[in-house]
Protein backbone atom coordinates (compact mmCIF):
# COMPACT_ATOMS: atom_id res chain seq x y z
CA UNK A 1 0.00 0.00 0.00
CA UNK A 2 1.28 3.46 -0.81
CA UNK A 3 1.81 6.11 1.83
CA UNK A 4 -1.31 7.70 3.33
CA UNK A 5 -2.55 11.12 2.39
CA UNK A 6 -2.01 13.72 5.07
CA UNK A 7 -4.55 16.34 6.02
CA UNK A 8 -2.76 18.86 3.84
CA UNK A 9 -1.94 16.77 0.81
CA UNK A 10 -3.45 17.49 -2.59
CA UNK A 11 -3.44 14.44 -4.82
CA UNK A 12 -5.72 15.51 -7.66
CA UNK A 13 -4.46 18.66 -9.29
CA UNK A 14 -6.17 20.42 -12.16
CA UNK A 15 -4.60 19.80 -15.55
CA UNK A 16 -5.19 20.72 -19.14
CA UNK A 17 -7.35 18.20 -21.03
CA UNK A 18 -4.53 17.13 -23.33
CA UNK A 19 -2.39 16.26 -20.29
CA UNK A 20 -5.11 14.49 -18.40
CA UNK A 21 -3.99 11.06 -17.19
CA UNK A 22 -6.03 8.13 -18.40
CA UNK A 23 -9.10 7.46 -16.27
CA UNK A 24 -10.63 3.99 -16.42
CA UNK A 25 -14.28 3.54 -17.34
CA UNK A 26 -14.70 0.36 -15.31
CA UNK A 27 -12.85 -1.06 -12.32
CA UNK A 28 -13.07 -4.24 -10.32
CA UNK A 29 -13.61 -4.30 -6.57
CA UNK A 30 -10.44 -3.30 -4.65
CA UNK A 31 -8.28 -6.29 -3.84
CA UNK A 32 -8.53 -5.50 -0.12
CA UNK A 33 -12.28 -6.16 -0.33
CA UNK A 34 -11.84 -9.52 -2.03
CA UNK A 35 -13.06 -12.16 -1.55
CA UNK A 36 -16.44 -10.65 -0.73
CA UNK A 37 -17.35 -11.03 2.93
CA UNK A 38 -20.38 -9.29 4.41
CA UNK A 39 -19.56 -6.69 7.04
CA UNK A 40 -22.45 -7.74 9.25
CA UNK A 41 -22.20 -4.89 11.74
CA UNK A 42 -22.80 -2.36 8.98
CA UNK A 43 -25.19 -4.46 6.92
CA UNK A 44 -27.48 -5.07 9.90
CA UNK A 45 -27.36 -1.53 11.29
CA UNK A 46 -27.98 0.12 7.91
CA UNK A 47 -30.68 -2.40 7.11
CA UNK A 48 -32.36 -1.79 10.46
CA UNK A 49 -32.49 2.01 10.12
CA UNK A 50 -33.90 1.67 6.58
CA UNK A 51 -36.61 -0.70 7.77
CA UNK A 52 -37.47 1.51 10.74
CA UNK A 53 -37.74 4.54 8.44
CA UNK A 54 -40.62 2.78 6.65
CA UNK A 55 -42.82 3.57 9.65
CA UNK A 56 -43.00 7.05 8.11
CA UNK A 57 -45.52 5.48 5.71
CA UNK A 58 -47.95 5.06 8.61
CA UNK A 59 -50.28 8.10 8.23
CA UNK A 60 -50.90 8.50 11.96
CA UNK A 61 -47.15 8.87 12.58
CA UNK A 62 -46.88 11.95 10.39
CA UNK A 63 -46.75 15.30 12.12
CA UNK A 64 -45.83 18.75 10.89
CA UNK A 65 -43.48 19.16 13.84
CA UNK A 66 -41.82 15.82 13.00
CA UNK A 67 -41.19 17.06 9.46
CA UNK A 68 -39.73 20.28 10.85
CA UNK A 69 -37.44 18.24 13.10
CA UNK A 70 -36.28 16.26 10.06
CA UNK A 71 -35.31 19.45 8.20
CA UNK A 72 -33.67 21.12 11.20
CA UNK A 73 -31.67 18.04 12.20
CA UNK A 74 -30.54 17.47 8.62
CA UNK A 75 -29.17 21.02 8.55
CA UNK A 76 -27.45 20.58 11.92
CA UNK A 77 -26.08 17.07 11.50
CA UNK A 78 -25.29 16.98 7.79
CA UNK A 79 -24.52 20.66 7.22
CA UNK A 80 -22.53 21.45 10.35
CA UNK A 81 -21.57 17.91 11.30
CA UNK A 82 -20.58 16.25 8.03
CA UNK A 83 -19.97 18.98 5.47
CA UNK A 84 -18.20 21.46 7.73
CA UNK A 85 -17.01 19.17 10.53
CA UNK A 86 -16.11 15.76 9.12
CA UNK A 87 -15.14 16.99 5.67
CA UNK A 88 -13.80 20.52 5.42
CA UNK A 89 -12.37 20.70 8.95
CA UNK A 90 -11.25 17.22 10.01
CA UNK A 91 -10.39 15.65 6.64
CA UNK A 92 -8.80 18.55 4.80
CA UNK A 93 -8.09 21.05 7.58
CA UNK A 94 -9.52 23.83 5.45
CA UNK A 95 -9.79 26.03 8.52
CA UNK A 96 -9.09 26.04 12.24
CA UNK A 97 -11.49 26.63 15.12
CA UNK A 98 -11.61 26.22 18.91
CA UNK A 99 -11.18 22.62 20.00
CA UNK A 100 -14.55 22.61 21.78
CA UNK A 101 -16.24 23.67 18.56
CA UNK A 102 -14.36 21.06 16.53
CA UNK A 103 -15.55 18.37 18.93
CA UNK A 104 -19.10 19.73 18.75
CA UNK A 105 -19.02 19.49 14.95
CA UNK A 106 -17.77 15.91 15.28
CA UNK A 107 -20.60 15.01 17.66
CA UNK A 108 -23.13 16.46 15.22
CA UNK A 109 -21.56 14.39 12.44
CA UNK A 110 -21.82 11.24 14.53
CA UNK A 111 -25.60 11.76 14.69
CA UNK A 112 -25.82 10.92 10.97
CA UNK A 113 -24.80 7.26 11.59
CA UNK A 114 -21.83 7.67 9.22
CA UNK A 115 -19.42 6.02 11.63
CA UNK A 116 -16.80 7.54 13.89
CA UNK A 117 -15.07 10.77 12.88
CA UNK A 118 -11.70 9.01 12.50
CA UNK A 119 -12.96 6.23 10.23
CA UNK A 120 -14.94 8.67 8.09
CA UNK A 121 -11.86 10.85 7.64
CA UNK A 122 -9.58 7.87 6.96
CA UNK A 123 -11.82 6.50 4.21
CA UNK A 124 -12.18 9.93 2.65
CA UNK A 125 -8.42 10.47 2.60
CA UNK A 126 -8.03 7.06 0.95
CA UNK A 127 -10.58 8.15 -1.65
CA UNK A 128 -8.64 11.30 -2.50
CA UNK A 129 -5.37 9.42 -2.68
CA UNK A 130 -6.72 6.93 -5.22
CA UNK A 131 -9.83 8.63 -6.63
CA UNK A 132 -11.41 6.54 -9.43
CA UNK A 133 -8.43 4.22 -9.58
CA UNK A 134 -8.25 0.62 -8.42
CA UNK A 135 -7.59 1.21 -4.68
CA UNK A 136 -10.36 3.81 -4.33
CA UNK A 137 -12.61 2.34 -1.59
CA UNK A 138 -15.88 3.56 -3.14
CA UNK A 139 -15.55 4.49 -6.79
CA UNK A 140 -18.79 4.00 -8.78
CA UNK A 141 -16.63 2.83 -11.68
CA UNK A 142 -17.04 -0.62 -10.10
CA UNK A 143 -20.84 -0.23 -10.17
CA UNK A 144 -23.14 2.59 -9.13
CA UNK A 145 -24.42 0.47 -6.22
CA UNK A 146 -20.87 -0.23 -5.06
CA UNK A 147 -19.94 3.46 -5.04
CA UNK A 148 -23.19 4.44 -3.34
CA UNK A 149 -23.47 1.91 -0.52
CA UNK A 150 -22.14 -1.51 -1.54
CA UNK A 151 -18.61 -0.76 -0.34
CA UNK A 152 -19.96 -0.28 3.20
CA UNK A 153 -21.55 -3.71 3.29
CA UNK A 154 -18.38 -5.74 2.74
CA UNK A 155 -15.17 -6.11 4.68
CA UNK A 156 -12.31 -3.98 3.35
CA UNK A 157 -9.11 -4.92 5.14
CA UNK A 158 -7.83 -1.32 4.99
CA UNK A 159 -10.56 0.23 7.09
CA UNK A 160 -12.46 -2.54 8.89
CA UNK A 161 -10.85 -1.58 12.21
CA UNK A 162 -8.89 1.28 13.74
CA UNK A 163 -5.76 -0.88 13.73
CA UNK A 164 -5.81 -0.81 9.92
CA UNK A 165 -6.86 2.78 9.21
CA UNK A 166 -5.04 4.58 12.02
CA UNK A 167 -2.10 5.37 9.72
CA UNK A 168 -4.40 7.71 7.80
CA UNK A 169 -5.62 9.60 10.87
CA UNK A 170 -2.75 9.71 13.32
CA UNK A 171 -3.18 13.47 13.53
CA UNK A 172 -6.70 12.90 14.89
CA UNK A 173 -6.07 9.94 17.18
CA UNK A 174 -3.60 11.96 19.24
CA UNK A 175 -6.73 13.73 20.49
CA UNK A 176 -8.25 11.84 23.44
CA UNK A 177 -11.77 12.62 22.24
CA UNK A 178 -11.37 10.86 18.89
CA UNK A 179 -9.40 8.04 20.48
CA UNK A 180 -12.26 7.45 22.94
CA UNK A 181 -14.74 7.36 20.06
CA UNK A 182 -12.83 4.37 18.70
CA UNK A 183 -11.82 2.58 21.89
CA UNK A 184 -15.15 2.73 23.69
CA UNK A 185 -17.53 2.89 20.71
CA UNK A 186 -18.42 6.37 21.87
CA UNK A 187 -19.83 7.27 18.47
CA UNK A 188 -22.47 4.53 18.73
CA UNK A 189 -23.62 5.68 22.15
CA UNK A 190 -23.81 9.26 20.94
CA UNK A 191 -26.09 8.19 18.08
CA UNK A 192 -28.34 6.22 20.43
CA UNK A 193 -28.33 9.11 22.91
CA UNK A 194 -29.31 11.70 20.31
CA UNK A 195 -32.24 9.50 19.24
CA UNK A 196 -33.41 9.31 22.87
CA UNK A 197 -33.08 13.09 23.29
CA UNK A 198 -35.12 13.85 20.15
CA UNK A 199 -37.81 11.39 21.26
CA UNK A 200 -37.91 12.90 24.73
CA UNK A 201 -38.14 16.42 23.34
CA UNK A 202 -41.07 15.30 21.20
CA UNK A 203 -42.87 14.07 24.30
CA UNK A 204 -42.20 17.30 26.22
CA UNK A 205 -43.29 19.36 23.23
CA UNK A 206 -46.55 17.45 23.11
CA UNK A 207 -47.23 18.09 26.79
CA UNK A 208 -46.36 21.77 26.38
CA UNK A 209 -48.77 21.95 23.44
CA UNK A 210 -51.54 20.72 25.69
CA UNK A 211 -51.71 17.10 24.57
CA UNK A 212 -52.60 14.20 26.82
CA UNK A 213 -49.79 11.88 27.89
CA UNK A 214 -50.92 9.31 25.31
CA UNK A 215 -51.01 11.90 22.53
CA UNK A 216 -47.62 13.27 23.59
CA UNK A 217 -46.23 9.76 23.51
CA UNK A 218 -47.49 9.29 19.95
CA UNK A 219 -45.94 12.63 18.94
CA UNK A 220 -42.65 11.50 20.48
CA UNK A 221 -42.84 8.38 18.32
CA UNK A 222 -43.48 10.60 15.29
CA UNK A 223 -40.35 12.61 16.08
CA UNK A 224 -38.37 9.38 16.45
CA UNK A 225 -39.56 8.07 13.07
CA UNK A 226 -39.27 11.34 11.13
CA UNK A 227 -36.54 13.18 13.01
CA UNK A 228 -34.24 10.19 13.55
CA UNK A 229 -34.93 7.16 11.34
CA UNK A 230 -36.17 8.84 8.14
CA UNK A 231 -33.79 11.77 8.51
CA UNK A 232 -30.86 9.39 9.01
CA UNK A 233 -31.75 7.50 5.84
CA UNK A 234 -32.20 10.72 3.87
CA UNK A 235 -28.90 12.14 5.14
CA UNK A 236 -27.07 8.90 4.40
CA UNK A 237 -28.27 8.75 0.80
CA UNK A 238 -27.58 12.37 -0.10
CA UNK A 239 -24.09 12.05 1.40
CA UNK A 240 -23.50 8.79 -0.45
CA UNK A 241 -24.63 10.55 -3.63
CA UNK A 242 -21.44 12.63 -3.46
CA UNK A 243 -19.49 9.37 -3.87
CA UNK A 244 -21.72 7.89 -6.56
CA UNK A 245 -23.68 10.53 -8.50
CA UNK A 246 -20.85 13.08 -8.39
CA UNK A 247 -18.45 10.64 -10.02
CA UNK A 248 -20.82 9.70 -12.84
CA UNK A 249 -23.11 12.57 -13.86
CA UNK A 250 -22.76 16.33 -13.96
CA UNK A 251 -20.44 18.92 -15.42
CA UNK A 252 -16.74 19.56 -14.96
CA UNK A 253 -15.08 22.92 -14.42
CA UNK A 254 -11.62 21.34 -14.17
CA UNK A 255 -9.81 18.45 -15.75
CA UNK A 256 -8.74 16.32 -12.80
CA UNK A 257 -7.16 12.88 -12.50
CA UNK A 258 -10.53 11.30 -11.78
CA UNK A 259 -14.12 11.39 -12.95
CA UNK A 260 -15.40 13.91 -10.38
CA UNK A 261 -18.43 15.97 -11.41
CA UNK A 262 -20.48 18.91 -10.17
CA UNK A 263 -24.14 18.22 -9.42
CA UNK A 264 -26.41 21.13 -8.48
CA UNK A 265 -29.05 19.05 -6.74
CA UNK A 266 -26.53 17.09 -4.68
CA UNK A 267 -24.90 20.39 -3.74
CA UNK A 268 -28.26 21.79 -2.67
CA UNK A 269 -29.02 18.81 -0.42
CA UNK A 270 -25.51 18.58 1.06
CA UNK A 271 -24.77 22.27 1.64
CA UNK A 272 -22.20 22.58 -1.14
CA UNK A 273 -20.61 19.12 -1.20
CA UNK A 274 -22.03 18.43 -4.66
CA UNK A 275 -19.55 20.84 -6.27
CA UNK A 276 -17.33 17.81 -6.25
CA UNK A 277 -15.21 18.46 -9.31
CA UNK A 278 -14.27 21.86 -7.90
CA UNK A 279 -13.31 20.17 -4.65
CA UNK A 280 -11.14 17.54 -6.32
CA UNK A 281 -9.34 20.27 -8.26
CA UNK A 282 -8.50 22.12 -5.02
CA UNK A 283 -8.92 19.78 -2.08
CA UNK A 284 -7.68 21.89 0.82
CA UNK A 285 -9.86 24.85 -0.04
CA UNK A 286 -12.84 25.28 2.27
CA UNK A 287 -14.70 26.84 -0.65
CA UNK A 288 -16.34 24.36 -3.04
CA UNK A 289 -18.65 26.57 -5.07
CA UNK A 290 -16.61 28.49 -7.66
CA UNK A 291 -19.01 29.94 -10.21
CA UNK A 292 -21.54 32.58 -9.24
CA UNK A 293 -24.43 30.13 -9.34
CA UNK A 294 -22.65 27.40 -7.35
CA UNK A 295 -24.24 28.10 -3.99
CA UNK A 296 -22.10 26.81 -1.13
CA UNK A 297 -23.83 27.17 2.22
CA UNK A 298 -20.99 25.55 4.15
CA UNK A 299 -18.49 28.06 2.78
CA UNK A 300 -20.75 30.96 3.72
CA UNK A 301 -21.07 29.53 7.22
CA UNK A 302 -17.31 29.17 7.59
CA UNK A 303 -16.82 32.78 6.45
CA UNK A 304 -19.42 33.92 8.98
CA UNK A 305 -17.57 31.97 11.69
CA UNK A 306 -14.36 33.68 10.61
CA UNK A 307 -15.92 37.12 10.97
CA UNK A 308 -16.94 36.47 14.58
CA UNK A 309 -13.64 34.86 15.54
CA UNK A 310 -14.78 31.22 15.60
CA UNK A 311 -12.65 30.23 12.58
CA UNK A 312 -9.20 31.24 11.43
CA UNK A 313 -6.53 30.14 8.94
CA UNK A 314 -9.36 29.63 6.45
CA UNK A 315 -7.99 28.11 3.24
CA UNK A 316 -9.42 29.64 0.08
CA UNK A 317 -8.95 28.59 -3.55
CA UNK A 318 -5.47 28.32 -5.04
CA UNK A 319 -4.32 31.52 -6.79
CA UNK A 320 -4.90 30.24 -10.31
CA UNK A 321 -8.39 29.04 -9.42
CA UNK A 322 -9.18 32.24 -7.53
CA UNK A 323 -8.16 34.17 -10.66
CA UNK A 324 -10.74 32.25 -12.67
CA UNK A 325 -13.37 32.90 -9.99
CA UNK A 326 -12.55 36.62 -10.07
CA UNK A 327 -13.02 36.57 -13.84
CA UNK A 328 -16.51 35.21 -13.37
CA UNK A 329 -15.73 31.51 -13.26
CA UNK A 330 -15.91 31.05 -17.01
CA UNK A 331 -12.42 29.62 -17.45
CA UNK A 332 -12.93 25.86 -17.18
CA UNK A 333 -9.34 24.81 -17.92
CA UNK A 334 -7.41 26.23 -14.99
CA UNK A 335 -4.06 24.57 -14.28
Amino acid sequence: MSEPVSATATSATATLPENRPHVETHLSIPVEAQPIRIFWVYALSLGAVHLLSLFALVPSLFSVSGLVVLVVTHILFDGLGVSIGYHRLLTHRGFQCPKWLEHLFAILGICTLQDSPARWVAVHRMHHQHSDHQPDPHTPLVTFFWGHVGWLLVVDRRHDSVYHFERYVRDMLHDRFYFAMEKYLGWLWIYIGHAAIITGLGYLFGLWWGMSTAEAGWLALSWLVWGVFLRTVFTLHVTWAVNSVCHMWGYRNYETRDNSRNSWWVALLTFGEGWHNNHHADQRSARHGHKWYEFDMSWLTIRAMERVGLAWDVIGPKPEIQLAIDRGGDDSQVV
